[in-house]
């Protein structure tokens, strides 16, 4: 069965203004990322691999190209109507999880459900299945600082997952875990893409990225190979 298209960029440039300066950080990126694809972005830093990312996460827009997810032109959205379509489309998993210090696991989870305009009792309901999912339901009264790094992490997918997204996307998910917990990570990552989630793991470490099944290299503002991954690391 053919996988329908899920992300398209054609001929992607974003040029920053530094001083007086022009910094081009991508120089006509294209490419396409399949529904339940496993794809890592590496790239030495300045590749452009973060610019990159803040674009697919349309946490910003590129200064020229085009930008289409799930059918839906989004290269010229507006503030609003992008945070729209993040809030709908995208989970997010950054390296330093961004979770709220006051509140609970379960209420960090059920934050995008809010947005999403869900009412209170459906929205606990989901954010327990989101915990139930990542193995992290007896801690979801916890507040941050009373869970390790690994367990902050999976309340972090469980919040990137809690609104069904089209895409799960990773920065440096890993990044402040020691090597044990990351491979747990990783595992859960390989779950999450078995059930038929799109992932799309951005990192510069290599050992990280030979989970995904696909490579993707950025140098320059270019990408420089696009491979697929025969031998993917799991567990």
């Amino acid at each position: 069965m053919k996988k329908e298209e899920l992300i398209r960029i054609t001929g992607l440039k974003k040029i920053y203004q530094v001083g007086t300066q022009e910094v081009c950080a991508l120089n006509g990126v294209s490419l396409a990322i399949n529904q339940n694809e496993y794809v890592a972005i590496m790239g030495p830093s300045g590749s452009g691999k973060s610019t990159l990312m803040n674009i697919l996460g349309c946490l910003d827009t590129p200064s020229a190209g085009n930008y289409v997810l799930n059918g839906t032109d989004v290269s010229r959205m507006n503030d609003n109507a992008l945070a729209e379509v993040r809030n709908k489309e995208i989970g997010f998993v950054f390296q330093s999880f961004n979770l709220l210090p006051r509140y609970s696991a379960l209420d960090n989870v059920g934050l995008p459900l809010i947005y999403a305009g869900i009412p209170k009792t459906e929205r606990y309901q989901r954010a327990q299945n989101a915990l139930q999912n990542v193995d992290l339901l007896n801690r979801m009264s916890h507040k941050p600082n009373e869970l390790s790094g690994g367990q902050r992490q999976r309340v972090a997918v469980a919040r990137a997952l809690v609104n069904t997204p089209s895409i799960i996307l990773a920065d440096e998910p890993t990044g402040n875990l020691d090597s044990k917990t990351s491979i747990d990570i990783m595992n859960l990552f390989e779950d999450i893409y078995a059930k038929g989630n799109t992932i799309i793991v951005v990192t510069h470490e290599e050992d990280i990225a030979l989970h995904a099944r696909r490579i993707i290299r950025l140098r320059d503002g270019l990408i420089e190979s696009d491979e697929e991954n025969r031998h993917p690391v799991k567990g």
